[in-house]
């Protein structure tokens, strides 16, 4: 198991090194200059050129990224080129929020699909299972950016049962106002989950209960119920903790589209204002630690992928 988790550590420590580089590079050929929206009605090439050695622009690409990587390191996220707040900051105040999202979407999603999966897998091609199948398809075919207005108008305008946009409370300010706030796009988060989940585990275990050891136990007498819940439910978990894992991506890429619509300051509303504002520094450090956060959850599914199935550990 050990040899198996450093190999795993190596390989995503590997894609965070080509993250940062993409980030970095990519960021820096955005068109648009920080200086003149730092300058405003002062910018002329004399002060420009002052505020880019200032701002350790005029360094080569290079010897920036170095510097970049190493104060990362250290902790150092930089500072800000519009507000002049440090980028920790900003990003310590506004993860909570993405964190949130996520969380309550899967506390959503999880019950949901494996009580689909369950239902469906118990009575295939009834009509349980028919309608299951078609609204799961129907919920993976539809994007946050078009469910979460259509939610809004339904949801906020026309039955007044959540807030709209803007309207989001701090969870330290007032707990109750918080949710109420952020169930709306936590429902927006996790249909996509829900449709992703449901298909993969009804899959699996339709093909588990067909397996000689699921026979064996209804020969004991066994209810289909213990049968499923018991015997069927843990190996056919495989593909739902990989989609899992997975799916943490395509989560954090939801919550900065649903955060933007919904005017919730957290990261992806971030990172949208400071595209806007040629902002390089909040950029850059934002994308890397959504990728240090996506290796990292990566990480620990691939962890209880082995605590699951012992065998992936040995293969």
């Amino acid at each position: 198991m050990v040899k198996y988790l450093t190999k795993r550590a190596v390989a995503l420590l590997a894609i965070v090194v080509a993250v940062s580089v993409g980030a970095f590079f990519l960021v820096h050929i955005l068109p648009g200059d920080p200086t003149v929206t730092i300058l405003g009605p002062n910018d002329n090439p004399t002060n420009r050129a002052i505020l880019l050695h200032q701002l350790g622009l005029d360094k080569p690409l290079y010897q920036q990224y170095f510097i970049w990587i190493a104060h990362f390191i250290e902790g150092n996220l930089g500072q800000s080129f519009t507000t002049h707040e440090t980028t920790l900051s900003i990003i310590s105040h506004a993860y909570p929020i993405d964190l949130e999202l996520i969380v309550i979407s899967q506390i959503i999603a999880f019950p949901v699909a494996i009580t689909l999966a369950l239902l469906a897998a118990r009575h295939p091609t009834k009509a349980v299972d028919r309608y299951s199948t078609a609204i799961t398809f129907a919920m993976l075919a539809l994007p946050s950016f078009v469910v979460a207005p259509l939610l809004v108008l339904l949801l906020s305008i026309h039955l007044h049962l959540f807030p709209g946009p803007g309207a989001y409370v701090p969870i330290s300010t007032n707990l109750w106002t918080n949710l109420h706030v952020m169930i709306l796009p936590a429902i927006v988060l996790s249909l996509g989950s829900i449709a992703v989940y449901y298909r993969l585990l009804r899959n699996d275990l339709i093909a588990t209960l067909q397996q000689d050891f699921i026979v064996m136990a209804r020969s004991k007498g066994l209810s289909d119920r213990r049968i499923l819940l018991r015997h069927a439910l843990r190996p056919s978990s495989i593909s739902f903790l990989a989609s899992a894992g997975v799916n943490i991506g395509t989560l954090i890429a939801g919550t900065f589209v649903v955060e933007y619509l919904l005017q919730l300051p957290g990261l992806g509303y971030q990172l949208v204002v400071s595209i806007e504002q040629s902002d390089y520094v909040v950029v850059q450090s934002i994308v890397l630690v959504v990728a240090v956060a996506v290796v990292a959850i990566n990480f620990i599914v691939d962890f209880l992928f082995t605590v699951v199935d012992p065998r992936i550990a040995r293969e």
